[in-house]
């Protein structure tokens, strides 16, 4: 009878300990509330968040990014810098619309072919999109839909080049898998199997550095730690406020502004048009390590 006593503890001992074990799910009431006691942002009710009906290790799957920090680079900053600066208005019609990652952790891929095809449109006057897929796909230097670093989806952008998205569409947010690296379109079309360039990438965390080269050239791709709170985002200047680390992301950087004395950067995220400000967000600069990893290169014409 004892043993079975003892028995009994631990089963609910360990039944206790697998409770608090479990992740809490990041778009919640306790959360939502939280932000809007304290923070100055607002966030969308847990009932409208696309987020609210995935699984944790699903949205966790989503964060891809893997973080690093750049070295600060000294260079002299030619430009005059503006009070706000933003890419949707300086070339209209040039950057493209948001679009979403789905299931599968390729972020890195999205903010990389978006800030290239941008730059492709805005730079040579065109109007491309590139893949993301054949990132996902083609690059052996990353790891696909778990992940990648920006540093070297940029290398791949150089070296090898990127097909158009009407050549290789993206399929990953829907299979969850990196999907096999062809060497000819996949979709019924009459492009050629042409691949877009960029030159050597620029890596900095030198704020004013960025805002040149966004201003000059066209968006850039940044990455930043997502914690549980910024599920939640509907609209204003974002601050972390609550929550744990769910991962590393990357976005599209287009501009920036400055709200209430505090300064931010104007974001593209991957995530549809459902969350957030249509898709769009904006953080405080240096806020979850945003400045730390900007990295862009101008868009290669032959």
């Amino acid at each position: 009878e004892i043993k079975g006593i003892i028995k009994m503890k631990f089963i609910v001992f360990v039944l206790l300990v697998a409770v608090a074990l479990a992740e809490v799910h990041p778009v919640n009431d306790d959360i939502v509330r939280e932000i809007k006691e304290t923070a100055t942002w607002t966030p969308m009710e847990p009932e409208e968040n696309p987020f609210a009906y995935m699984s944790v290790e699903q949205i966790k799957g989503m964060m891809g990014t893997k973080l690093r920090v750049y070295e600060d680079t000294n260079e002299e900053i030619t430009a005059d810098i503006p009070a706000e600066f933003d890419s949707r208005t300086a070339w209209p019609g040039k950057v493209h619309n948001i679009r979403d990652q789905g299931a599968c952790g390729s972020c890195w891929a999205f903010g990389a072919t978006e800030a290239l095809s941008d730059r492709f449109n805005i730079e040579h006057d065109m109007d491309i999109v590139l893949s993301p897929q054949h990132l996902v796909s083609c690059d052996r230097s990353n790891y696909g839909c778990n992940g990648g670093y920006l540093d070297k989806a940029w290398k791949f952008m150089k070296d090898t080049g990127v097909v158009l998205d009407s050549c290789m569409p993206y399929t990953s947010g829907t299979t969850g898998k990196d999907g096999e690296c062809f060497t000819h379109c996949t979709s019924e079309t009459d492009d050629e199997f042409r691949k877009y360039n960029s030159d050597k990438a620029t890596m900095t965390r030198n704020v004013q550095k960025t805002q040149q080269a966004i201003m000059e050239e066209g968006p850039v791709e940044a990455a930043f730690t997502v914690y549980q709170d910024f599920m939640s985002y509907k609209g204003g200047v974002y601050k972390h406020t609550t929550g744990s680390m769910l991962g590393g992301h990357a976005i599209k950087a287009l501009g920036w502004g400055e709200e209430d004395g505090t300064k931010y950067w104007i974001m593209a995220n991957s995530w549809g048009t459902g969350w957030g400000e249509d898709g769009f967000f904006k953080i405080a600069m240096g806020d979850c390590g945003i400045n730390n990893q900007m990295t862009f290169a101008l868009a290669h014409k032959d």
